[in-house]
């Protein structure tokens, strides 16, 4: 699969899974949940929503290394620990320095996962769906 069309792709599942983070953060903040806890729990949702879709839409043709369900999706979440720490730093960084973020927290989650995508990407691309070597 062509570059371009695989980024896309991820893009499209990154999307998605942006509205499943939006929505398990309102949910456990309206809970009682502070936007910083309640941010790690939201994260660890959307990647594990985005892990599926990436399987199952994205690199569907890519090798997954022939793991066990469990340890490919512990794995993804591994690699996507960098692009994950970016993406919290930056919605970390947006709400506390600035009231617009603290009062619309989705716009801070909208910039972290802007800023984590494309090195997610990258991780999942060339450590976890590797394309199959030609046989």
């Amino acid at each position: 699969m062509r570059l371009t069309v695989q980024f896309l792709r991820f893009a499209i599942i990154g999307a998605a899974g942006f509205f499943v983070d939006v929505g398990v953060l309102y949910l456990l903040r309206r809970s009682g949940l502070d936007l910083y806890s309640a941010r790690v729990f939201s994260f660890i949702a959307a990647a594990s929503f985005t892990w599926l879709g990436n399987r199952l839409f994205t690199f569907r043709s890519a090798s997954g290394g022939g793991r066990r369900l469990s340890a490919e999706w512990s794995l993804y979440l591994g690699a996507m620990t960098f692009g994950g720490l970016v993406n919290y730093g930056v919605y970390a960084l947006l709400i506390t320095l600035l009231a617009l973020f603290r009062d619309h927290p989705w716009l801070a989650v909208a910039g972290g996962t802007g800023a984590g995508m494309l090195i997610n990407f990258l991780f999942a691309r060339r450590i976890l769906y590797r394309p199959a070597p030609p046989a």
